[in-house]
């Protein structure tokens, strides 16, 4: 494990603890989820962070803000706009921490994979903004699943947050994690939902999106296959396709990536056990936000 990473979980003890019983930590830095407890006459469907509605989870007596914060979030001091029950204002304040993430230079072949033709960026624009709306996706359910299973067996190769250049030329942070597997292995949903949408991307070759509640949607990246169609529910384990490298790869493995509140979040604070990331077996694609 790296060092800063080392020093990162270090700083994370340091958090004073929020004594809540869900399965999701609280880890307020850019990428990662602020557990906010929410006053007892808060009105769940009222709490919103920059605007957006965010999550409300259920914990015994006691319910949380659960709160994506994407990679260009700045370190300090955050606030939560909320309602009571009885229609009066509420502000929460909560506190981002600094991180700091690897740079990575990646070469990549096919030239129209970094710098797309006029053609390509028609395509592109279009895709963007399906998939915008897939991860923006907000659906109205009471127990949210956040205890998620690994979607596909294999090392960790490429890890969330990395600041990557292609060719030598900047792009932006890796949005996801990769999972180096071989060609077919089967894709798992990591916990029940509902397809939103599937497609085949410039970039993220052929893609699904789950829906599993209150703005929590994953997504699944250059798939050889695709089993699954919108609308369709499927519960934790149950298979969606199979591992591919189409879209923009340089070899066989699945992106996956989590947003939450329309933010881009690090799929690993939702695993029960982290694993480190062997740069081994790594392989690289840029997702789009």
């Amino acid at each position: 494990m790296h060092l800063h990473y080392r020093l990162f979980l270090l700083a994370l003890l340091l958090i004073p603890a929020l004594g809540t019983a869900l399965p999701l930590q609280h880890t307020p830095v850019p990428g990662g989820v602020a557990v906010v407890p929410l006053p007892a006459d808060a009105d769940p469907a009222s709490v919103r962070y920059n605007g957006k509605r965010v999550m409300a989870a259920q914990s015994g007596d006691k319910r949380y803000a659960v709160v994506g914060l994407a990679l260009g979030v700045k370190p300090g001091t955050h606030h939560l706009e909320a309602r009571t029950t009885t229609d009066k204002p509420l502000r929460l304040s909560f506190q981002v921490m600094d991180k700091q993430y690897e740079t990575q230079h990646i070469t990549i072949k096919d030239k129209r994979k970094v710098n797309p033709e006029k053609r390509d960026m028609e395509r592109i624009t279009r895709e963007t903004k399906t998939i915008k709306t897939a991860l923006r996706h907000w659906s109205d359910q009471e127990a949210v699943p956040l205890n998620f299973i690994k979607p596909v067996d294999g090392p960790y190769s490429s890890p969330f947050g990395l600041r990557r250049f292609f060719n030598e030329q900047p792009r932006k942070p890796h949005s996801g994690l990769d999972i180096a597997a071989p060609e077919g292995a089967p894709i798992l949903a990591p916990a029940s939902g509902t397809i939103i949408d599937t497609g085949a991307y410039f970039f993220n070759g052929n893609t699904v999106f789950i829906d599993h509640g209150q703005g929590l949607v994953t997504m699944y990246c250059h798939m050889s296959r695709i089993d699954v169609q919108p609308g369709q529910a499927v519960t934790a384990g149950e298979a969606i396709g199979l591992v591919g490298m189409t879209g923009r790869v340089t070899g066989p493995h699945l992106h996956w990536g989590v947003s939450l509140n329309d933010a881009r979040v690090d799929p690993i604070l939702f695993l029960p056990v982290e694993e480190p990331v062997d740069t081994r077996h790594t392989t690289h694609e840029e997702t789009p936000r």
